[in-house]
């Protein structure tokens, strides 16, 4: 709780404002906007580099995910290659190249527009690099939890697992792969003191989550119908 003053006149009137008030306590007017207005003036939001990062960044999950829930409807990738598996793995090569795509055009978007002084300090440096190792060490175990079929879309294929993964690094975190690769595009920002890179990483972060609201629910409905046909079994 702090007490602030009203002048009125020659007289001060305290003011007593309740912590429980919340943001409508907050004095804005107080608030240090400097920061944010350098970093916005680093960022060129119609650079050509800037604008296929972000397509990129958005077109893969829509890509994989409109193209599995297809696969899953009618079969075609399985009629067309002769095995959900041979189907399944032709995806993940995409998907895969996309995501090398993707990348690249994050970097190159992150090397053509300034560096932000604010970040090109030591702490920072080391922090990109913790953030990367964590991630690497997320997406990593995350595969090698779940296989190949499993990472890339296998149920949508008709290829289920037995069960539900609880290991490491899925007993620490939901959706590691996606927070995995989210990290260690922060690290990458970090490291290279790119404002961009910081707008970017944020435009993933809120793309994954979006893709997550979709993939989670279809998925838990995939194996509610192996659920039901193993009963009726």
């Amino acid at each position: 709780m702090r007490e602030d003053s009203v002048r009125n006149g020659e007289n001060e009137t305290p003011r007593v404002l309740v912590c429980c008030g919340g943001l409508n306590n907050v004095d804005y007017s107080q608030m240090d906007l400097a920061p944010m207005r350098g970093l916005l003036k680093l960022i060129d939001f119609a650079e050509p580099t800037f604008c296929l990062a972000v397509a990129a960044i958005i077109f893969n999950p829509l890509f994989w995910n409109v193209v599995a829930r297809w696969e899953h409807r009618t079969r075609r990738l399985t009629t067309l290659f002769g095995s959900p598996y041979v189907a399944c793995y032709s995806l993940g090569f995409i998907i895969l190249l996309l995501n090398v795509c993707r990348s690249h055009c994050m970097t190159v978007a992150m090397k053509a527009q300034p560096r932000w002084e604010l970040l090109e300090r030591t702490e920072v440096q080391y922090t990109g690099v913790l953030l990367m190792v964590v991630g690497t060490v997320l997406v990593v175990s995350s595969f090698l939890a779940l296989g190949f079929t499993g990472t890339f879309l296998g149920d949508y294929f008709g290829i289920l697992m037995e069960e539900k993964v609880t290991g490491f690094p899925f007993n620490l975190i939901d959706n590691p792969m996606y927070w995995g690769s989210t990290a260690n595009y922060l690290g990458l920002a970090l490291i290279g003191s790119s404002p961009v890179g910081l707008t970017l990483t944020a435009i993933v972060a809120v793309t994954y989550k979006v893709a997550i609201q979709f993939e989670g629910p279809f998925t838990e409905h995939i194996y509610r119908q192996k659920s039901q046909r193993t009963k009726k079994e």
